[in-house]
């Protein structure tokens, strides 16, 4: 192993002159992406293999050893990686893998465990899962199924500010930890908005909106909002101001909350917030635009430092009308991608080096890339999804699926035995759409959710796929 040591002067030329020409952006484009989609196919249906007769109906698989990993619960599998997958399989004409998932899902899958799961993480992943994969189908046993498991987490939700405790007991609905976030406090509303109109039951939508609504009064006067709250109290337990994580998709679900439903509040609560966040967050340096963490109450700047999970929020600022903030930002993430292959963890912008080089096989630079893509179709988007896939093909992909990487900076890179089950819901999805010209997804009316979940947008295949 030969580790590569870049010093701050490096990286600071390097950064200026990425900014001035930047390759990604201006080379010449000869690339086939039907071809390219074609290859992001059959690396699903490869990895998928490996899945299916390594550790089917398990969680996780881990792509180094062959074994598997629980989550969310500690020591019983749901099938998470099924779950996730099922309508990416399915957008990408495998419909047999499909239908092997399909048949597990409604035969064996059961939420009546005693024990405890994540709120936000069950609801983004296994209610939005199971719902977009009845968008592909139809099949009602996966409608109902969303259904039981919102059910179970409703108990969460039952506290004086109509903010969510972060742990429910799927079986005793016991909860736990009052101590949240923007995130674990406001993404639901697509899932569960959607779950509303599916049922009749109003339940699963006026529930999550109190909350993402409760959030949302208790800003600052800078109408901004900080990291950390109580659920039970609402009272504020942290200072920071940011886009990424703990924070990042609840402004993502009051832009998603008036995309798919139509709702009005939640269009006005995104401009409020997004406006604050440009006039006191936006922070230019050495020709790129970064989102700085704040403190909410006073605007000072407390980090420089970056969350990699922010990288999706260029796309979510082009979608909100910020188009060239946005696109700015994005190509401010794009020039780390250039430097490192493959993001750091997190990266401090105004010393232009990692703080973290790990990499948790992170979608959201493709996500961005994607959703700036369907507004304009330029070409540079398309080129940073695909510089992103060509890299983690390189560098992610192990014996037995795709890993995790231990340290970018590393040459090789080193891997780690995980692969999340994001990974088939995410980053593929988003390749595909990107490069393939699909006719199952209708490009001109769609939602994806957070976890990359299509909850609208799917096309029914007039014949069966071949291959």
């Amino acid at each position: 192993m030969t580790s590569i040591r870049f010093g701050r002067r490096t990286l600071l030329g390097a950064t200026l002159a990425l900014a001035a020409a930047p390759a990604f952006a201006r080379d010449a484009d000869d690339t086939d992406w039907h071809a390219l989609g074609d290859d992001v196919r059959a690396e699903m249906r490869w990895a998928w293999g490996q899945y299916r007769d390594r550790a089917f109906g398990l969680d996780q698989i881990r792509p180094i050893s062959g074994g598997a990993e629980c989550f969310p619960l500690k020591a019983h599998h749901l099938g998470l990686t099924l779950i996730e997958a099922m309508d990416t399989l399915w957008v990408m004409g495998l419909d047999a893998e499909f239908a092997d998932a399909l048949a597990w899902t409604k035969t064996h899958l059961d939420f009546a465990i005693d024990g405890e799961v994540s709120v936000f993480e069950t609801s983004i992943r296994i209610v939005g899962g199971l719902l977009s994969a009845h968008h592909a189908c139809g099949d009602p046993l996966l409608l109902a199924k969303a259904r039981d498991m919102a059910d179970r987490l409703l108990p969460a939700f039952a506290t004086p500010t109509g903010m969510p405790y972060r742990f429910v007991n799927l079986k005793t609905g016991a909860v736990r930890d009052a101590a949240t976030n923007p995130a674990e406090v406001g993404t639901f509303l697509p899932e569960w908005g959607t779950l509303s109109r599916l049922t009749g039951d109003p339940r699963y939508h006026d529930t999550t909106k109190r909350a993402a609504v409760a959030l949302f009064d208790r800003r600052s006067t800078l109408d901004l909002l900080a990291d950390t709250i109580d659920a039970t109290t609402g009272r504020w337990l942290g200072r920071r101001a940011s886009v990424g994580s703990g924070a990042d998709s609840y402004y993502e679900y009051l832009w998603d909350a008036w995309q798919l439903l139509g709702d009005a509040d939640c269009k006005r609560m995104y401009d409020v917030c997004t406006a604050a966040i440009l006039r006191h967050q936006q922070d230019e340096r050495y020709g790129e635009l970064w989102i700085a963490d704040v403190d909410f109450e006073t605007g000072a700047r407390v980090s420089t430092e970056q969350d990699e999970l922010a990288a999706f929020y260029g796309g979510l600022l082009a979608q909100g009308g910020a188009r060239e903030a946005g696109a700015a930002y994005t190509r401010s993430w794009a020039g780390v991608q250039h430097r490192f292959g493959i993001l750091p963890e997190s990266f401090d912008y105004a010393a232009a080096r990692p703080t973290s080089v790990t990499n948790a096989l992170r979608p959201e630079l493709a996500d961005a890339a994607f959703n700036l893509w369907l507004l304009d179709r330029a070409p540079e988007w398309r080129r940073i999804g695909r510089d992103h896939f060509h890299a983690m093909k390189r560098w992610n992909r192990a014996r037995y699926g795709y890993a995790d990487i231990a340290d970018v900076t590393a040459r090789p890179m080193l891997q780690a035995d995980h692969c999340p089950a994001y990974w088939w819901s995410e980053q593929m999805k988003y390749y595909y759409l990107l490069f393939s010209d699909t006719p199952r997804f209708d490009y001109a009316d769609n939602y994806l959710s957070t976890e990359g979940n299509v909850l609208r947008g799917l096309r029914r295949p007039l014949a069966p796929a071949i291959g």
